[in-house]
């Protein structure tokens, strides 16, 4: 069960925007990620609790901010209920969609796991439902993934296998790289892995 600590930066001006305390691990029925995330002045600043099933959709999602939260699923589509912190001013929505996507880490490991790609240089097209912080609002988004690269690398504790993953906004063209271990994000726009006390899980 890898856990650690991500440290979350604006991708542009490097701002510092938190620090996000994670652990995750596979299950009988798929994997889960759970964190709490902490802004650069120490104040509690929301957490994730995102679970998939085996074929890596979203079967249980909780978002939380300061001053809102996010409750999701994967139902005809994809359907979540944003709310404020309290409770009230509550608005359902559902989108024909494959998965959420966020700020969190997370999100990337679960968008590669439900895609499952083979190192090819041809890309597979997929729609996501952003919520990003502070305010969780739900924006869909269409990028297509590419695994480039998979390689072993030697560690202390046995070989680790690396993925690099070329991912596209199709709306502007932009492309960037990340980089996974497993159920660990190595390195990605505005994500650096700090601390990682046990090895990245192996998905079967």
């Amino acid at each position: 069960m890898p856990r650690g600590r991500y440290s979350l930066h604006d991708p542009h001006d490097h701002t510092p925007l938190a620090e996000e305390h994670f652990q995750c691990a596979p299950g009988p029925s798929g994997w889960r990620y759970v964190s709490q995330s902490v802004t650069p002045t120490g104040d509690h600043s929301g957490s994730v609790d995102l679970a998939l099933d085996e074929l890596g959709r979203p079967i249980r999602l909780e978002l939380h901010t300061a001053d809102w939260q996010v409750r999701g699923a994967a139902i005809d589509g994809v359907t979540w209920v944003r709310s404020a912190a309290t409770g009230t001013h509550a608005a359902e929505g559902n989108v024909r969609a494959h998965a959420f996507t966020g700020t969190s880490p997370a999100f990337l490991v679960a968008t590669a796991r439900l895609l499952r790609l083979t190192p090819s240089p041809s890309a597979t097209r997929v729609r996501l439902v952003a919520l990003t912080e502070p305010v969780l609002a739900p924006r869909t988004v269409d990028q297509s993934w590419a695994l480039l690269k998979r390689e072993a690398h030697a560690t202390d504790s046995g070989p680790l296998t690396v993925e690099e993953y070329q991912v596209t906004a199709l709306d502007t063209g932009e492309q960037h790289a990340v980089h996974l271990a497993g159920d660990v994000v190595l390195a990605a726009p505005g994500i650096e892995l700090e601390d990682l006390e046990s090895p990245p899980s192996v998905f079967p």
